[in-house]
């Protein structure tokens, strides 16, 4: 093709998009590749595949990678094909955002479209092959009453060096969670291990040997932002992980391992002797640009009154019986201490003013049925973090070990179980802890009474080593009603530990169902919550 050709096409593709034509679906003639490529590598590609994200309000955002700058184009067919698809001009994947790409796309009705997208080269006009997959929109209009709903959720992915192991067939929980047929899949945190490397291989339980796929970089903690951009790269290459991400709209949150163990403010890594780079807020402000390059996540334009452009708390409204809260227990915490602060201040912020402020405010404002808190860290489970200066227990999450009133961080987590008292259906999930269980919070048994009882569900590990189970703090009077954790901590997936957590909304009966299943898909817990 010369280069005239390939302008002149760009033109008119750029003008009938120009003139909304594209909405016509087939009034533009199809995006084709030139008659003759002299290698494949002129082509560009798409190594990472594609995902969906957010899907809900009418639309979902479409994420896919290219391996130079290029042009995204997505199209939106139906369940026959792409003969009356809508196609839509995407931006322009270049170097500064690791050629990523995102288009927010409208979405109607209740069937499946099929979505496919593809790359067209920035300089010369040579298109990708396509890269299709599957989306449900979210229910809307008048049947989307009578439409059940069903989630998956998990975190902690590719940890403790526990990678990609072909003899396995890679990451297989991926593919149990895409057997289930979920509408769309919670990711609660740990979406990468930055602060683990993965070597060829590890020994796991009774001396058997786990091989990993490996690639460059992520045999050294990441420090750079290609490093940091590395780990997402690696987990993509999981084909299970990919073919789910092409049929499951994700909604994806952040924790610490995405950055570094146990990371806030407080952070020291002068004595850790594998970082070069000890300024913790260096490696953070890195961390989140190459998370949200890689989560697909609908991206806000303007900076919110946090100097932030995107933030990753958010509400995503998906149809009349559900809304989910997804917290960011990270961005806004003072330093991991003692936490046993009596009066809340800077330093026992966890969720921040705004946040716990719009929370509360989001959860009494919403219709919706019922309302899912996703928080990436758990309520009354003990995390420690080794100890402070005075030789006194540094806690991670929000509990700090005294049964009393509360204190540090759970001042904020009382101030919003108090706002929120009268808010009916209210159900938490959670991951973190790298094993799965139930608590069922009880304010007659709890040093602090003001609220209403609600239920806290764990999922995971997905694709790391296994721990647990943790301590409970007495603050909020939680029990354990279920949990299963290895016998032994570190236990590989070898070992079977790895879990995610499913939740079921029957529009009859308006109850959610949890299941709480195994690598394979089975359940291993079940517990049904009817609706108030």
């Amino acid at each position: 093709m010369h280069d005239h050709d390939a302008s002149r096409r760009r033109f008119l593709l750029q003008s009938g998009s120009a003139l909304g034509l594209g909405a016509l679906g087939g009034a533009l003639p199809a995006l084709a590749a030139p008659a003759l490529v002299s290698a494949e590598s002129a082509r560009p590609q798409l190594p990472s595949g594609l995902q969906f994200g957010d899907v809900g309000d009418g639309g979902a955002t479409v994420w896919a990678r290219a391996d130079r700058a290029a042009r995204l184009w997505v199209e939106i067919g139906d369940e026959d094909g792409f003969r009356r698809a809508l196609r839509l001009r995407g931006p322009l994947a270049t170097a500064a955002g690791d050629f990523t790409a995102r288009l927010d796309v409208p979405l109607s009705g209740t069937a499946a479209r099929r979505v496919r997208v593809a790359f067209e080269d920035a300089h010369s006009g040579v298109r990708s092959d396509w890269c299709e997959g599957r989306l449900r929109p979210a229910p809307t209009g008048a049947l989307a009453r009578t439409r059940p709903v069903r989630l998956v959720w998990g975190g902690d992915v590719a940890g403790q060096g526990w990678g990609i192991n072909p003899e396995i067939g890679g990451m297989r929980i991926f593919e149990a969670m895409r057997r289930r047929d979920p509408d769309f899949f919670l990711h609660s945190g740990d979406a990468i291990y930055a602060d683990g490397p993965i070597a060829e291989q590890a020994t796991a339980e009774d001396g058997r040997i786990w091989r990993n796929l490996v690639a460059d970089g992520v045999h050294k903690v990441a420090e750079t932002l290609d490093e940091y951009r590395g780990r997402y790269r690696y987990n993509l290459r999981d084909e299970h992980l990919r073919r789910f991400a092409a049929q499951v709209p994700q909604i994806w949150q952040w924790d610490d391992h995405e950055v570094v163990n146990n990371w806030s403010p407080a952070k020291d890594l002068s004595a850790d002797p594998r970082y070069t780079v000890k300024d913790i807020d260096l490696l953070v402000r890195r961390a989140r640009q190459a998370f949200l390059e890689y989560s697909p996540q609908r991206r806000a334009r303007g900076r919110d009154g946090d100097g932030q452009r995107t933030r990753i708390d958010r509400v995503v409204h998906y149809g009349p019986l559900l809304d989910v809260f997804v917290l960011d227990m990270r961005s806004y915490r003072g330093g991991n201490s003692a936490n046993l602060q009596s009066a809340a201040d800077a330093d026992s912020a966890f969720l921040g003013r705004r946040q716990l402020r719009e929370l509360a405010a989001n959860l009494r404002r919403s219709r919706a049925l019922w309302k899912i808190v996703a928080a990436d860290m758990p309520l009354g489970l003990q995390v420690p973090d080794g100890n402070d200066a005075q030789g006194r227990p540094r806690w991670e999450a929000v509990a700090n070990g005294d049964p009393g009133l509360p204190r540090g961080r759970e001042l904020e987590f009382a101030e919003l179980l108090h706002a929120i008292r009268a808010v009916d259906n209210v159900v938490w999930l959670t991951a973190d802890v790298h094993y799965c269980a139930a608590h069922y919070y009880d304010p007659n048994r709890a040093a602090f009474q003001d609220f209403s009882p609600f239920w806290e569900f764990v999922a995971g590990p997905l694709n790391a080593g296994s721990f647990g189970p943790n301590a409970l703090d007495a603050t909020f009077g939680p029990q354990v009603v279920f949990q299963k954790a290895p016998p032994a901590p570190n236990a590989s997936p070898l070992a079977g530990f790895q879990f995610f957590g499913e939740v079921n909304i029957d529009p009859d009966s308006r109850a959610l169902s949890v299941d709480l299943r195994d690598i394979d898909g089975r359940s291993v817990f079940a517990k049904t919550l009817a609706a108030a």
